[in-house]
């Protein structure tokens, strides 16, 4: 029995920063997606299970892509993420310096939209409106 791919009318994408350490893209990662699972059950699968039947915890039911942008196209792809008012987490250089969830929101909120310092950003939503909204990214090496 065939199965045909199967293709999404969604996507999820992560943008980060050009500029970023290896290590500092890992992270940035981990913790954008983590806020796309929390708030939008959709994305989730399916528990997992293997032949012994031990069990493993449900993750995106579809591909993450993650590019990379300068700083300008980050803040343009941020600016573009609100106008379509789609579904996105962020993270800026000074949520490396803290170290919990608190100092975190307190750091963002620290700061006005338009000033943002973005290194990274996570955005959901229709393929299309995704796609012009991370226009001028490239797929991340």
């Amino acid at each position: 029995m065939s199965e045909q791919p199967l293709r999404f009318d969604t996507k999820i994408a992560v943008l980060l920063r050009d500029d970023l350490e290896p290590w500092q893209r890992l992270n940035v990662t981990a913790f954008l997606v983590s806020g796309l699972g929390t708030q939008l059950p959709e994305v989730i699968g399916e528990p997992y299970e293997d032949a012994d039947g031990v069990p493993y915890l449900p993750m995106f039911r579809q591909p993450v892509l993650v590019f990379e942008a300068t700083k300008e196209t980050l803040t343009a792809a941020h600016a573009r993420v609100l106008s379509r008012s789609l579904p996105r987490a962020l993270f800026t250089p000074d949520l490396f310096a803290t170290g919990h969830d608190r100092d975190n929101r307190a750091a963002v909120r620290a700061v006005p939209t338009g000033e943002l310092d973005l290194v990274g950003l996570a955005v959901y939503g229709p393929r299309n409106a995704v796609d012009k909204a991370v226009k001028g990214a490239r797929m991340h090496p």
